[in-house]
């Protein structure tokens, strides 16, 4: 049986980001850093790359990132 589940998507609060990198070196699909901030590069996470994208949302050291 198929389940269907909606695709992730993924932002940074820029208030909140401090450019350290980490969910760049993470999950580079989803993330890079443009003028110092964090940006996200694409709407929706590509199902090959969740569980980075998680990752990156974990590790970040202020808690800018949300993956919903």
């Amino acid at each position: 049986m198929f389940l269907w589940r909606p695709a992730l998507k993924a932002s940074v609060d820029s208030e909140l980001c401090v450019g350290c990198g980490t969910c760049e070196e993470i999950c580079p699909a989803v993330f890079q850093l443009v003028d110092g901030k964090s940006r996200v590069k694409l709407d929706m996470v590509p199902a090959r790359e969740e569980a980075a994208c998680k990752s990156a949302e974990k590790n970040c050291p202020t808690s800018a990132i949300s993956v919903e």
